[in-house]
């Protein structure tokens, strides 16, 4: 057994929950926040069996693009803040794998 640990962009959780469960994988879901731009995300968290962690890779990698986006940081210099927009990747997913030594639902 397997736990997956999947973290989203918040424009691709509510259609991964949705084809999570047309596949019948059982998720939990958790806002989180972090990254570069300290923008919320989700946290999906799936015990699945070994030889379904193919299944589930392949649901994320279908449903979680990257995108662009302009951001504008805030330079100091010394005539003041700056801020000129940049743009930037975002979203997609980063997935975590780990072995399960134990599994019980009560």
């Amino acid at each position: 057994m397997k736990l997956v640990y999947a973290i989203v962009q918040n424009k691709d959780a509510n259609l991964l929950a949705k084809k999570f469960s047309e596949n019948g994988i059982r998720a939990t879901k958790l806002a989180s926040t972090g990254g570069f731009l300290s923008e919320g995300n989700t946290t999906f968290i799936i015990g699945i069996a070994d030889e379904k962690v193919a299944d589930v890779m392949k649901v994320i990698k279908e449903n979680c693009h990257q995108r662009e986006e302009f951001v504008s940081p805030v330079v100091n210099s010394h005539a003041g803040e700056l801020t000129q927009p940049v743009q930037i990747k975002v979203g997609g997913a980063i997935v975590f794998v780990t072995p399960v030594d134990e599994f019980r639902r009560f």
